[in-house]
């Protein structure tokens, strides 16, 4: 089966998986895929492309019994001997001895086991999340909160509460912790200048308490137990109060057991606009979408803003449109983050504007506690992988998971989809959908 950055015109070897010891079915039946369709894989709302039979003896791809490499290419058809896959030893991997490595969807099988369908299980990552899996999860995060006004003062009322919190669909929920109930929390807003007031009830077991990453506050504001402040104890609240000095992309988290908490989901996004309405993105770069991406690798495996592949959402967009990404690193690790099929012009780092120093590139180091903004001129159509490059966060034998999810650049004119990805794969000639029936020779 081809991939879907897979060019039309490229015949390469073992992409449709054939088990040797299936019955293929005949001439004009139904195909996997048109079996998946039926029962709701996802796929309906972008039609079925024509499948013709085909006689071919290819390899497959498949994660050897044993082998802690990764995937291999066998190097014979379906049916004969497989040539030597290589052996742990000669290609040691640390990944599995990594507890940091260790929120991959599944292990290495045992050497007992049998091989593992790489492509069949890619495949059907790739439906559920091209059939919107993330517009499906309930408490999404980053949804802005309005704040009130009281004497002049913007005030957000924050819960800090113990929740149940899921990475994907068919993940069993964790137990995480959320501010307002979700992970990320809600996405603050004010404009530099403002008076805020920032009031943090704590519905947890435990204590807490709240640092405004990146701004310039009082020290008593600063959000450190027994350094600035006592611990915020179960029931209690603690109020916050400082004046926008610093313009940019921040963050608000927990700085108490902070591993612990902030790897849980006690984070969110903190954005001070400049005071001058010409120097704001709307107005600086005509941009249309501005986008928080908050990435974490504790709890829940690797994460972008608290989901992992296939429920990550897409970035839809049309062509010619311009976004902001704000991308925000709360995790333990350094993520470089890869755009696939246009470059990222990166403005701004944890807050402050580049200027002339301003850089264009496709892969982006984003380190643990930075803040960069990038700004994306979408100019050609299709569905651009977008995803961690660190490969042990993003694809395992399994197929794609944890940090990945892709830029959807639609044609002015497309009319809305329930399946944008999809949608905007075929537009742009994407094979991926052409499928064909494998038959024994």
């Amino acid at each position: 089966m081809d991939t879907l950055t897979r060019p039309a015109d490229e015949d390469r070897p073992g992409v449709e998986p054939e088990p040797s010891d299936a019955t293929f079915p005949e001439a004009g039946s139904v195909s996997r895929r048109a079996l998946l369709r039926a029962a709701g894989g996802g796929l309906v709302a972008v039609g079925v492309a024509a499948c013709a039979p085909v006689a071919v003896s290819r390899p497959t791809w498949t994660y050897p019994p044993g082998s802690s490499s990764g995937p291999a290419l066998s190097a014979a058809p379906s049916g004969s001997a497989a040539a030597p896959s290589p052996s742990a030893s000669a290609a040691p991997s640390t990944a599995a001895e990594s507890p940091s490595m260790s929120h991959a969807p599944s292990a290495s099988p045992s050497p007992s086991g049998p091989p593992m369908d790489h492509d069949a299980n890619a495949l059907a990552v790739v439906e559920r999340f091209l059939g919107g899996e993330g517009a499906s999860m309930a408490n999404p995060g980053n949804v802005p909160l309005e704040p009130k006004i009281v004497d002049g003062v913007k005030v957000f009322d924050m819960t800090i509460e113990e929740i149940q919190h899921q990475i994907d669909a068919k993940k069993d929920p964790i137990a995480g912790l959320g501010f307002n109930g979700t992970w990320p929390g809600p996405r603050l807003t004010v404009v530099e200048g403002d008076r805020v007031r920032a009031i943090f009830k704590n519905n947890m077991h435990e204590t807490t308490g709240v640092h405004f990453h990146g701004q310039r506050i009082p020290n008593n504001m600063d959000g450190v137990p027994h350094v600035t402040q006592d611990p915020i104890q179960p029931g209690d609240s603690f109020t916050y109060e400082f004046t926008a000095k610093t313009t940019g992309s921040h963050m608000y988290h927990s700085h108490h057991n902070a591993t612990d908490q902030v790897g849980r989901g006690l984070l969110g996004a903190f954005i001070v606009e400049p005071k001058d309405p010409a120097k704001r993105y709307d107005r600086l770069y005509g941009a249309t979408q501005d986008i928080i991406w908050i990435s974490n690798d504790a709890l829940g495996g690797f994460t972008i803003n608290g989901r992992g592949f296939p429920a990550t959402s897409p970035i839809v967009a049309k062509v010619g449109e311009t976004i902001v990404i704000r991308f925000m690193n709360e995790g333990n690790m350094m993520h470089p983050w890869h755009l696939h099929g246009m470059p990222m012009h990166v403005v701004a780092r944890d807050g402050y504007a580049l200027g002339s120093a301003a850089f264009t590139c496709d892969t982006l180091g984003v380190n643990p506690g930075e803040r960069w903004d990038v700004v994306i001129n979408c100019e050609d159509p299709g569905a651009w992988a977008f995803h961690c490059h660190i490969l042990q966060h993003a694809e395992g034998p399994d197929g794609m998971f944890g940090m990945v999810t892709a830029l959807v650049v639609q044609e002015a004119t497309a009319a809305t989809s329930k399946a944008p990805v999809a949608a905007a794969a075929l537009a742009a000639g994407s094979t991926a959908f052409a499928c064909t029936i494998p038959q024994l020779t």
